[in-house]
Formats: structure tokens, sequence, C-alpha cells
């Protein structure tokens, strides 16, 4: 469930739906249902991946023991984090990507005064995820510092989602500077919400990102505004804190 599950029930943020196992297993005719948080349920993987399943952007000295953190971009913004006990880890639902964005510049703070006219409430969600690219974008067409191109525009124009155009003409140098700049800004909110995410939970084991948009934005992600994004929060127990990108 992409919401958090109470009591066997989930109310999911994003859609109008209310879903009980209870009413589903006896509609299906089923012995049981168990309703898991999705990002839970990424979490719950995270221990058991290959070297291969994984690309890291930035090379640390994880504690095996240490909690891990998991930040999620896809069409909405999940987070997770898993602890360690006796028994191996354990894994944590958060709804952390609704909490309020928090701007790290002049930039940033424009763009959170331009979505709170629109949306009142500006979560991290609203513009570090599939649904939030096009509000970063249409905070840049605003702007006026970046142009367009007339072929791009007229894509986006006729696309029902806006979210992979931009992220395609943003990969490709020279294609749009304001694509290429709406991933900029992209890839440092996440770096920036990644590093609040790994001081809240204390990631010493690491912190990895899942979710659609990373394996899509690696480019991106590697060419180092992630990092300076990241680096800046982080405080000294934390310092040697890693950040992986899975790789599907």
């Amino acid at each position: 469930m992409a919401g958090p599950v109470v009591h066997g029930r989930a109310k999911l943020p994003n859609l109008p739906w209310v879903v009980e196992s209870a009413s589903l297993w006896e509609t299906l005719g089923l012995e049981d249902v168990s309703l898991l948080n999705d990002l839970e349920a990424i979490a719950n993987a995270v221990p058991h991946l290959m070297p291969t399943d994984v690309i890291t952007v930035n090379e640390g000295r994880p504690d095996p023991d240490g909690a891990i953190a998991v930040i999620a971009p896809g069409t909405g913004l999940g987070e997770a984090f898993l602890t360690c006990d006796r028994s191996g880890f354990n894994a944590h639902p958060s709804e952390g990507g609704h909490a309020s964005f928090a701007p790290l510049d002049r930039q940033q703070a424009e763009l959170l005064c331009f979505l709170q006219e629109r949306f009142g409430h500006v979560s991290f969600e609203r513009v570090c995820s599939g649904i939030g690219i096009p509000n970063i974008y249409d905070y840049l067409a605003q702007e006026g510092s970046t142009d367009e191109s007339p072929e791009i525009a007229a894509k986006l124009a006729q696309a029902d989602d806006r979210t992979p155009i931009i992220v395609q003409a943003g990969l490709e140098p020279g294609r749009s500077a304001r694509c290429s700049a709406t991933l900029d800004l992209f890839v440092a909110i996440l770096g920036a919400e990644a590093s609040n995410l790994a001081l809240k939970v204390l990631a010493t084991g690491g912190v990895y990102l899942a979710g659609g948009i990373p394996p899509r934005i690696l480019p991106a992600l590697q060419r180092g505004g992630f990092m300076e994004a990241f680096r800046p929060r982080a405080a000294s127990p934390t310092s040697s804190r890693r950040c992986r990108s899975t790789s599907s």
C-alpha cells in the first residue's frame, strides 16, 4: 500500500481508496490477507541486495549494525528505514515524503512561495517525485531565467504526463536549458531530503535510493549536485554514510 497501514486498514494519500485486509479476505475467499506499506516492503529487501543490484553514488564505510535509510522518488516520494537487533534488520515505514519542504537557498525559497500559492501546504513530495518535476518546471518557466526549445514546448503542451519528457530532455546536453535546470534542482532537493532522513534515523549503515526515478536519472545523480546538497547537512557521526541507487 502506498500509504500508512494501521490495524489492517490503509487510506491512500494520493488516491480516494480505503483498503481493509478483512474486506479483502472475505471478498476473495482467502484465509488471510496482510497489508504492507510499499516502502516497508522495499526496505525489507535492502539487506538482501547483492553488489550487482546497486550502483554506488558515494562510497563510504557503513556500520554493519547501523540504521539504514531508504528514500524512493517515483510517482510520489516514499521513505522508510531499517534498524538492527539480535534478530537482524527490521524495516519501518514512514510518511516522511509528506513532511514540509524546507528550502536550502533563495531559489528553493522562491520555489516554495510559488507552490504555496498553488497548493497551500508544500510537502517534499510536491517537489521531489514524478508529480513534483512538472511543478519545478512550471516555477522555472515563470521565473524566466531559462529558455525552452519550440520542439520541447510543443511536446509538453500535448503530453498527458510531462515528467518523462522533462527528464529525458534534461539528460540530453543542449536540448533544453529549462529541463536541464529542472533536473538539477530536483537532484539538489533529493540530496537535501536524503540527508535529512539520514540525520533523523542516524543512518550509519547507508542511504539507499529506490523508486522509479533514480535509475532513470543516474547520470544527473553522478554529476555532483546530489552530494553537494547531501554533505552540508552531514554531522560527524554520520559522515561516513554512503548513498546508493538500486539498479532496477
